[in-house]
């Protein structure tokens, strides 16, 4: 499959998003620009166009043992949390609180807030794993939801979801969870959440798709009225070309999901093992973590610095989750996990994907060597 980047530019920021897969996209996009037709309309072209996006939701159900359903299609992943939570609020209409990691998406907390949930946020350490005696001890004292994402968007750490399964299920108790950046990257055991969602633009599908799974059929699950569209669970004309992009994006992905972690998790290696050796500390580096993911914290004080030394080079890695980057603010995960704020605003992300070559490491290291060595 061809890479969209250019020669000029590293791309090392594939948690924010991935590159786009331009030749399933523009088959996609050809089978639009042939069959526009909304897909909410009475006539056989719009029928063809609802028939493409139940055959995708019938897909992400096979791949994930669900319930068609209860798959609904939405714009972005915001979106998607925010119906994740809305349907919280409609099965527990007096629920005060959850239990939440301390490490989910701001708009996942955000959702929270919308919807009137306080948040009871589980320890950590710098691990980078939620404490499940803590989660054990939330549960006996007030027997709420859980929400745990299972792969962090910054730190890579892969949360232990059996265990988590095991505490809820006791307490009988919902266990939802944000799969953005789990899913397409590694094999997800869907079946212990009763809740989850996950997007396109994060395995290479583009903008425009996102998916929310709910725990059951039920009439009033809806961030958006106005229309029965989804099911009646989100009201606005479906975007075919993104649904269907989506799904064959993540047809290739997990076709070539065990060649393509062999070959990241060796790229890992050689990056941390060189980084550390100029000063760097990886974060969480002996805890379970997506093979395409390093959080570290750089030795230097003029990080500012070094990230447009990086960009004029034609890097580009980032501070940590996007959604937070531009405000350069500390990162909460590092806080949370013990950092300190000093510790926290000199770290960096770097996440490689499917189009992540030797070459493009080999360039990350020298820059990152130099600039280091400058700053020093």
């Amino acid at each position: 499959m061809k890479s969209p980047l250019t020669n000029d530019i590293k791309y090392f920021d594939y948690n924010a998003t991935h590159p786009p897969f331009a030749e399933i996209l523009e088959s996609c996009l050809a089978t639009y620009l042939s069959g526009f037709y909304n897909p909410s309309g009475i006539t056989r072209y719009s029928l063809k166009n609802q028939g493409k996006i139940e055959q995708s939701r019938k897909y992400f159900a096979s791949i994930t043992n669900g319930e068609e359903k209860q798959f609904v299609f939405s714009a972005t992943g915001t979106e998607a949390n925010y119906l994740l939570i809305q349907s919280l609020r409609i099965l527990y209409p007096n629920l005060d609180s959850v239990i939440v990691s301390p490490f989910e998406h701001s708009s996942l907390y955000a959702a929270l807030e919308s919807f009137g949930f306080s948040q009871d946020v589980l320890s950590t350490d710098k691990t980078g794993i939620i404490h499940l005696q803590n989660l054990q001890e939330k549960l006996k004292l007030n027997p709420r939801p859980v929400i745990c994402l299972y792969a962090g968007n910054e730190t890579g750490v892969i949360q232990p979801a059996e265990e988590i399964k095991k505490l809820t299920k006791e307490f009988g108790q919902l266990f939802y969870s944000d799969l953005m950046q789990g899913f397409g990257k590694i094999d997800v055991p869907f079946g212990l959440f009763d809740g989850y969602t996950f997007s396109g633009h994060k395995i290479g599908a583009g903008m425009g798709a996102a998916v929310t799974y709910l725990p059951k059929v039920h009439p009033d699950f809806r961030v958006f009225g106005g229309g029965n569209q989804e099911n009646d669970h989100r009201a606005g004309t479906e975007n075919t070309f993104a649904i269907e992009s989506m799904r064959k994006v993540s047809e290739f992905q997990k076709e070539n999901l065990e060649e393509k972690n062999k070959r990241l998790l060796t790229y890992r290696s050689q990056i941390e093992n060189e980084l550390e050796n100029l000063g760097c500390t990886i974060i969480a580096k002996d805890s379970k973590r997506l093979p395409n993911t390093t959080f570290l914290i750089l030795p230097i004080e003029e990080v500012d610095f070094f990230l447009l030394g990086m960009e004029e080079k034609g890097i580009l890695v980032s501070t940590g989750s996007s959604c937070k980057s531009r405000a350069r603010e500390a990162s909460k995960s590092l806080l949370h996990m013990g950092y300190t704020k000093e510790e926290a605003l000199r770290s960096i992300r770097i996440s490689t994907g499917y189009f992540t070559t030797e070459e493009d490491i080999n360039s990350l290291l020298l820059a990152s060597r130099e600039l280091i060595q400058k700053f020093q």
